[in-house]
């Protein structure tokens, strides 16, 4: 209980230290600084730049004219991409932050929702001029993400429990660990068998008399049955597991949050991971360029550069009468110039930039000077990490992005020119069209081209016949590289006149806006110029494919849950070799309702040994209709990946497999929408990364990377296991077989309710005589950690929890009925003339007896375990001379107490020393093969 508090008073301190963060808010006096604890629905709160929000809040004001900023949203979705939003124009219009004051205005904002994708409001002015707009997601800033850029001021409209983040975490649990739960059920036996055995007793005594009294102390004297002492004995032993997992030199750093459960650790048939932050680094590096005829890559992207400043520069170069007459080589150059141009403009990359001095972000508009721009330090600010590569690949090579805003582009090409294009168009990524694209116009050509780039699977469709592109994403997808096409296509100025006033009507339908607006976009996409195929590598974590193996060798299952992209998580999972190579793939279809849902699931019924991967929206639908059955066909893949996955869904899943597959559960992830994960889980476990501490501090274990779990589980979890195990059967044992003395002694004796040890005896038997050799057992291990982390398989018994069960409980029922029956009639049958005799002979062979189980049931010898042995006997040695009135000091000096203590103890003992010997020969445990 204390243990448990101290837990809980930790989790306390860490919860106020979030709730008394400061922040300021704007009120009609001034700037005000307030805890977050104290924010209301309504104040008006300053973020800054690298901020957490507070409060689900709608945008007001940025410090940037042009009235966006962007959020990290990785503690709310899983996705670090930076997200665009946009502050409501008539607050922004303002110029100041005081007026805001002067006006009189509303929001009105829907009832608090799950739904972290969607948001419906109204802002509506009424003075000093009337105005209304509506709101959406682009106007939200969410509880829990953070401000990347600039500063915003934010009007509160939910807090505490109404916020999306905490509406999305579920409630955390006290969680109690297997073996925990074994024990209880096992005492509940034990309880029983109290009752049954004073029961009988007073039965075969007769009910002549008080016989309720004669009850009432038989179940006194058959109480020790209850092991009152293993909570105690568990409790230190988890204190010492803990100890072991944070003193562990190999996976430094770990931090247990819950000692209650390290056992857990190691049961564990299912892990449930997040992608981002957690399998990978969420680093991208531009890998590959590919134009068909030629590829690019890291060795060669110098080549790449160098014909950039070819194209760009005005000066001829040494031997160009030979490289320019070259047909080919002009193509070469003219193609690498028109790929590396369309990466550096088709994207939604925002460059921002800060004085090295004074950390203050410049005004673009201001800046009209490239060198201004190499004094200063550059943050490039996208929706994806994917585009930030691209971008900065671009930089590498000579085109440098010098500034965009909602209207326009500026490019610095390697020849130091600038180069300005006029945003027209933008047709954002979403998962259903898995493209982009983007229509400009050269400011200094007046030329309109739509430059688009997606997922090769839809970009094949859209392009001119070619012979490579299928293979050449085959040979990137193969080496784990996320592919994208990047496309082109000229406009006439009466093309795009005439595409605009189509496009302009579809987007002010009230009636499939979205679908009418795809259709006029589609009469675009179509015979579009194929430039280049880009290759991204997402870095993944150190040492993860080795881990997911070692984990998959030792019989665990492994579900990736992401909030990404299909296609992300789906190369990110053949990357890491969790889906193999040669394994096969059933991307589950978007499905909409209980027809369409039947149907897949039939689909994939019919495919064997093939890894799944699931979108969200589908998963939601499969288990309101079918639960139990989609549960069965996942449980039953090698590999689970769900994409696209709300924090409340990932829960569910976890929730879902423990019910239906009662295995043991763990989930491990590094942002704040891992919460709800890491706490359904039976064992949760964060890790401390580039998402923050949120997971960490809601986890009961804490890494600092995913390559740790395989020794956090198969080590750790291991010892914990089989020592609490041995050491839950050895305290019951303990108090069967004094119970099995005291019940023989009573049936001799005419079923006298009489103890057969008094007082000190009873109490020094459970505490000074045997406590410090059967804690000793917490020191026992089957295998080194070597051979442990080398035969992963050895892990894979541990699961059908064979260490403590009914067998080895009764096994063990049977050992202590014998050894309790030959000690009491071994010393009944050389009893001389006083009953003090009997005491002295079985007392000290019962405690030699349990000295000996100890020495037999360890698997290795520990220096501690034979120092606690000794120092046990020795106290007992020094009680027989001590304690005059329970011994009789002249008996146990002599020659006939030596021998009738020895041949009990030898024939309690040597008979099921063979027995384990032949066990070991006949039958031995696959672990004893390894060692």
């Amino acid at each position: 209980m204390i243990r448990e508090a101290i837990d809980d008073y930790r989790r306390w301190k860490r919860d106020s230290e979030i709730n008394s963060m400061k922040y300021v808010k704007l009120t009609k006096l001034g700037r005000v600084t307030v805890k977050s604890m104290k924010i209301k629905v309504g104040d008006l709160i300053v973020v800054e730049k690298d901020q957490r929000l507070p409060a689900d809040m709608v945008l007001i004001r940025t410090s940037e004219k042009t009235g966006s900023c962007f959020i990290r949203t990785d503690q709310l979705d899983g996705e670090t991409d930076w997200k665009l939003r946009l502050a409501v124009t008539s607050t922004q219009a303002l110029n100041s932050d005081e007026e805001l004051f002067d006006i009189a205005a509303q929001v009105y904002a829907e009832k608090p929702q799950r739904d972290i994708h969607s948001f419906i409001g109204t802002y509506s002015q009424t003075s000093p001029t009337v105005s209304r707009e509506s709101l959406a997601i682009d106007n939200t800033l969410w509880c829990n993400t953070v401000l990347a850029s600039g500063t915003a001021i934010g009007l509160v409209i939910y807090t505490g429990k109404e916020t999306r983040s905490a509406m999305n975490n579920s409630e955390p649990r006290s969680k109690v660990g297997l073996l925990d739960l074994e024990v209880n059920q096992l005492t509940k036996v034990l309880f029983g068998a109290v009752i049954s055995l004073a029961s009988l007793m007073l039965c075969l005594k007769g009910f002549d008399g008080p016989w309720y009294k004669y009850m009432f102390r038989f179940v006194l004297l058959f109480s020790y049955l209850i092991p009152i002492s293993l909570r105690v004995n568990l409790d230190m032993g988890k204190a010492y597991y803990t100890w072991c997992i944070q003193r562990d030199k190999r996976i430094p750093d770990t931090v247990v949050r819950s000692t209650t459960i390290a056992e857990e650790l190691g049961r564990i048939s299912y892990l449930l991971s997040d992608k981002t932050g957690t399998l990978t680094q969420n680093v991208m590096h531009f890998r590959k360029l590919h134009l068909g005829t030629v590829s690019y890559s890291n060795e060669t992207f110098d080549e790449v550069a160098s014909l950039l400043a070819q194209y760009h520069s005005q000066t001829p170069v040494s031997g160009h009468s030979q490289a320019l007459a070259s047909k080919m080589r002009r193509n070469v150059i003219t193609r690498v110039e028109d790929a590396v141009k369309a990466i550096a403009l088709c994207h939604n990359v925002t460059p921002v930039y800060e004085d090295t001095e004074d950390d203050v972000i410049i005004d673009l508009v201001s800046e009209t000077e490239v060198n201004q721009h190499e004094r200063q330090n550059v943050t490039y600010q996208a929706s994806s990490p994917d585009e930030v590569a691209l971008v900065s690949w671009t930089e590498s090579v000579g085109m440098r992005l010098i500034s965009r805003d909602l209207t326009s582009i500026e490019l610095c090409n390697p020849g130091g020119r600038r180069e300005r294009y006029t945003i027209l168009q933008v047709f954002p990524f979403t998962s259903e069209t898995k493209r982009m694209g983007i229509i400009l116009r050269d400011e200094a050509t007046g030329d309109i081209a739509l430059y688009m780039k997606g997922a090769d699977t839809v970009m094949s469709k859209l392009v001119e016949f070619n012979d490579w592109l299928e293979e050449e994403c085959g040979n990137m997808a193969r080496e784990g590289l996320r592919t994208l096409v990047v496309a082109k296509r000229n406009l006439t100025p009466e093309e795009y006149t005439d595409f605009e006033a189509r496009y302009t009507a579809a987007k002010m339908a009230v009636v499939d806006r979205a679908a009418k607006q795809s259709n006029v976009i589609a009469t675009l996409e179509h015979n579009l110029e194929l430039l280049c195929l880009t290759g991204v590598e997402d870095k993944l974590q150190d040492n993860v494919r080795s881990t997911l193996e070692l984990l998959k060798n030792a019989g665990i299952k492994i579900w990736m849950l992401t909030g990404d992209k299909l296609e992300t998580a789906t190369c990110i999972a053949k990357s890491s070799r969790l889906i193999s190579r040669t394994q096969n793939i059933h991307v589950f279809a978007d499905v909409n309702n209980r027809a369409e849902a039947h149907e897949e699931l039939n689909n994939f019924r019919r495919k064997q040994d093939c890894a799944l991967v699931i979108k969200g929206e589908s998963l939601e639908v499969c288990l309101s209709n079918y639960e139990f059955e989609f549960l069965e066909l996942a449980s039953a893949s090698p590999c689970v990946v769900c994409c696209r996955c709300s924090p409340t869904q990932k829960a569910l899943i976890v929730e879902l497999i423990k019910k239906y597959t009662g295995k043991r559960t763990a989930a491990i992830g590094d942002g704040g929408n891992d919460v709800s994960m890491i706490q359904a889980a039976d064992a949760g476990i964060g890790i401390v990364g580039k998402e923050g501490r949120q997971a960490a501090l809601a986890s009961d274990f804490a890494l600092t990377q995913f390559s740790h779990i395989g020794r956090l589980l198969l080590v750790h979890g291991r010892r914990s296991y089989k020592r609490s195990a041995a050491l839950s059967q050895f305290v019951i044992h303990r108090g069967l077989i004094i119970s099995t003395m005291q019940a023989i002694f009573s049936a001799i004796f005419y079923f006298a309710s009489i103890a057969l040890y008094q007082g000190f005896l009873m109490v020094g038997f459970s505490t000074v005589y045997t406590m410090l050799p059967v804690f000793s057992l917490v020191l026992d291990r089957d295998v080194t950690s070597s051979v442990a982390m080398t035969y992963p398989e050895i892990y894979r018994d541990l699961s059908k929890g064979r260490s403590l069960s009914f067998k080895t409980f009764f096994i063990w029922v049977l050992i202590s009925i014998y050894q309790g029956g030959i000690i009491m009639y071994g010393a009944l049958i050389l009893f001389e003339d006083e009953l003090i005799h009997i005491v002295a002979i079985s007392f000290t062979a019962l405690i030699i007896t349990e000295l000996i189980m100890v020495s037999l049931t360890a698997k290795t010898f520990h220096p501690l375990m034979l120092g606690a042995e000794l120092i046990s006997f020795l106290l007992y040695v020094a009680t027989l001379y001590i304690f005059k009135e329970y011994f009789d000091i002249n008996f146990i000096q002599s020659s006939a107490f030596l021998w009738k203590v020895t041949v009990i103890t030898l024939l309690s003992c040597v008979p099921l020393y063979v027995l384990k010997f032949l066990h070991s020969k006949f039958a031995p445990p696959s672990y004893t093969k390894l060692a």
